[in-house]
């Protein structure tokens, strides 16, 4: 088997640049889909409902994706093909969902709509998301796989700044951050439509610049032999012979995914409460508190940038996963004693410590450990141990606010507490190397 070549940093850079556009429409949605349904009416006890259909699309979509794309061969590459596409329909979708309530429908049929948007919008993300993963999976060599997740990271930490930036910029030269009842603010909507242009134009150039390798090539960087390309795998069996990091690696997904939904669905309430004083959607405060909450996860994008710099220094990447998941849950445990929106800075600037490590090591870890023959089958995969802890988080999410007395603060205090047991389960995991695997047996 050759030796995949090491590739220069520019290289590696425009491999993942489409990434800075996509998060861009990821943090968008991750920081007003709560602000946007509870604009239109939605009653906070069911919020976590709402972010129960984008996990969902995205378990089932992709590991179909991965495994589609371990198959396609085209004059385009493989995995770019489905990275165009997805953007593609994220751009249109991005059009539509801030306007959910300004098509003059009642408001049972606006919240129908915003849902199928949503639905929409998060299926595409993630069908443009996922392939920029697999290109570090199938280009890069093991040497160089943490930079080019480093790099990631960053540029999806810079894009998440953007993105959640827009609507308090926009408020700031005057765009309206008020509107009537059941319709999202100008300062949202404008944000939605800026966002879908940056994420095409981001797509285009990676197309531009990228070349994927052709079939044989491909084969023999990552020893694929002829009796293995006529294997059929179907997802049980790839289940069944996952290496056992797969499962480790996922279980402290788990926590660490259903602790973050908690953030997505209750930091507008919680800091409109805690900061604002006020639980009234329509007003004033309430609309402010969202444009801030632009800010604090702008905060966090800030953290795991400067964090992510730090983290391959550590030797042990174990310790520096586990160190970094028990700073996030400082920090959300935080929020519960900081009543000073800017006090709120240490919280979210410490949650990103953990949200770099997220974005990072599960998939140098795993990808390590996976022959190229899979890679984005397993990838695909592996995405259930994002989907389905956010799943079961959204579930429960309404129950959990009730015993918790109705106070969307002590859910991120929950947050905390789920982090800082992911970190704990980060001691199960041993690291493995797929062609040493390979050579031992």
């Amino acid at each position: 088997m050759k030796n995949k070549p090491d590739l220069s940093f520019w290289k590696l850079w425009n491999i993942s640049f489409g990434f800075f556009g996509v998060q861009i429409a990821y943090a968008l949605q991750s920081a007003n889909i709560s602000r946007i349904f509870a604009t239109l009416g939605a009653d906070p006890h069911s919020l976590s409902y709402f972010w129960i259909l984008p996990p969902l699309a995205g378990i089932i979509v992709q590991p179909i994706i991965g495994s589609a794309s371990d198959r396609t061969w085209t004059r385009f590459g493989r995995r770019i093909p489905y990275l165009f596409v997805g953007s593609l329909v994220a751009v249109l979708v991005m059009c539509l969902l801030p306007n959910a309530g300004s098509f003059g429908m009642a408001v049972g049929t606006a919240m129908t709509f915003g849902l199928i948007a949503l639905m929409f919008l998060d299926t595409s993300i993630n069908m443009a998301m996922q392939p920029f993963k697999m290109l570090v999976g199938d280009m890069v060599n093991e040497k160089q796989k943490g930079l080019a997740y480093s790099i990631q990271s960053f540029l999806c930490n810079a894009g998440s700044l953007v993105g959640y930036l827009f609507p308090i910029i926009f408020t700031w030269i005057g765009i309206s951050n008020i509107a009537e009842k059941g319709t999202v603010p100008n300062t949202v909507i404008y944000s939605f439509y800026i966002g879908a242009a940056i994420l095409i134009l981001c797509v285009i150039y990676t197309v531009a610049k990228v070349k994927e390798m052709p079939p044989k090539e491909y084969e023999e960087f990552h020893g694929i032999t002829a009796d293995e390309k006529k294997e059929k795998s179907d997802i049980f069996s790839l289940l069944k012979h996952a290496p056992k990091v797969f499962w480790t690696v996922g279980l402290v997904q788990f926590f660490s995914w259903a602790a973050f939904m908690y953030m997505w669905t209750y930091t507008n309430g919680a800091i409109a409460d805690t900061v604002w004083n006020t639980h009234d959607t329509q007003a004033a405060g309430y609309q402010e508190a969202g444009n801030w909450v632009g800010v604090l996860f702008a905060v966090q994008a800030i953290g795991s940038v400067l964090w992510a710099i730090a983290l391959p220094q550590f030797k042990s990447r174990k310790f520096a996963y586990s160190l970094s998941l028990v700073l996030g849950g400082i920090g959300f445990i935080s929020t519960f004693f900081f009543h000073d929106e800017y006090m709120l800075f240490i919280s979210y600037a410490l949650i990103g410590c953990a949200w770099a490590a997220m974005l990072a090591m599960p998939f140098t870890i795993l990808t390590n450990s996976i022959s190229g023959k899979n890679m984005g089958a397993y990838l695909g995969l592996f995405n259930g141990t994002i989907c389905i802890p956010q799943i079961a988080a959204a579930l429960v999410g309404g129950l959990l606010l009730h015993i918790v007395g109705g106070r969307q603060i002590s859910m991120l205090v929950l947050a905390g507490v789920l982090l800082i047991i992911g970190a704990c389960c980060v001691v199960f995991i041993k690291e493995t190397i797929a062609h040493q695997d390979e050579k031992k047996a």
